[in-house]
């Protein structure tokens, strides 16, 4: 296949124009450089068409094979629910298209490994998945201090994530595939480590939670590093967004997400203010990785987390739902890490 030319400004093609597809549109046209929208896909044919009204030059369509084919189309932002990433995802290898693609890479290992394998056909990648907290702030600065060796071993590694409330329409199983998904990713990038194993522990379901709704959980994972991670996730607690992580190692500790912004001190009473939900909490994030991917693809180049990373978070969380369903430990299972994302 011909290696296609990248012009001086980017010009993507977004799939998917709900909440995070739409923020994507505004941040590609609004907040970074270097590419523009030049198209939005979604089944709602009226809801991409209200969206690309907005983007000079921008055609709206509800069949992502057709608008990845049109010549207007360098790159390829996949925003979709996770179902339909898969079928977008091939559609843009059978273009060699750079792809960034929101997580889940694919709802579960299967059709991960089939998109793992049909980008090796290729030759190259093509993908970078979108676990955006490799871009914040805080994340980064705790990733290059493990990386120095200074704290000696990570021994554990301690996760807090937490919503205000659940959507209506979530399940037990989604707060470990949509949620702890993001932990799952951040204890293989901090770490370095492998996940070899998931426990799920459910202690009594909050009264703020919706009938049947196993929250909170706790879930630890097992690494091939010999550390430990654990996972509270509350996804009704009521008062806040948070995601903390703190990292114990054998000469010390180190502690990212508390929030220390702006502090208060006022009638009688000190404090400040807690994120109300993931884009407040990572909107800077969403700009770097964004701005990154953009200027790595323009470079001729993929770089960030790479479809085998998309893999082997689907096959965890696979795991930490068997966990989760059918109590006790659950191993992970995935196949020889492939050359091509060595």
């Amino acid at each position: 296949m011909a290696e296609r030319a990248i012009p001086a400004t980017l010009r993507v093609a977004v799939i998917g124009t709900g909440r995070m597809g739409a923020d994507h549109v505004r941040r590609i046209q609004s907040v970074i450089s270097g590419a523009r929208v030049s198209a939005v896909v979604d089944v709602d044919a009226e809801r991409a068409k209200a969206v690309a009204a907005r983007v000079d030059g921008c055609t709206a369509y509800t069949d992502p094979v057709v608008a990845l084919a049109a010549a207007d189309v360098d790159a390829v932002l996949v925003a979709s629910p996770g179902p339909a990433h898969e079928a977008a995802l091939l559609a843009a290898f059978a273009h060699d298209l750079p792809v960034l693609c929101e997580k889940p890479l694919t709802p579960d290992a299967a059709s991960a490994l089939r998109v793992l394998e049909a980008e090796q056909a290729l030759g190259h990648r093509r993908v970078q998945v979108g676990f955006m907290r490799r871009y914040d702030a805080e994340y980064v600065k705790l990733k290059a201090l493990l990386e120095t060796g200074q704290l000696g071993r990570p021994l554990m590694l301690h996760n807090r994530h937490r919503n205000v409330a659940s959507p209506p329409f979530f399940t037990s199983s989604m707060l470990i595939s949509d949620s702890v998904a993001h932990e799952v990713d951040a204890t293989r990038w901090l770490l370095g480590h492998e996940i070899t194993a998931v426990t799920v522990l459910r202690p009594t379901p909050s009264v703020n939670a919706p009938d049947a709704l196993l929250d909170p959980q706790f879930v630890v994972l097992e690494t091939d590093g010999g550390a430990l991670s654990d996972v509270e996730i509350f996804v009704n607690c009521g008062f806040g967004y948070q995601v903390q992580a703190e990292v114990v190692c054998e000469r010390g500790t180190a502690r990212v997400g508390d929030g220390h912004g702006l502090v208060t001190h006022m009638a009688g009473r000190w404090g400040g203010t807690i994120a109300q939900d993931f884009t407040e909490r990572f909107a800077d994030a969403y700009d770097r990785e964004i701005q990154a991917w953009v200027d790595a693809t323009r470079r001729g180049e993929v770089t960030g987390p790479s479809t085998w990373d998309g893999y082997a978070a689907a096959a965890v969380c696979e795991a930490g739902v068997r966990a989760l369903e059918e109590g006790g430990r659950a191993e992970v299972a995935l196949v020889e890490r492939p050359a091509l994302y060595g």
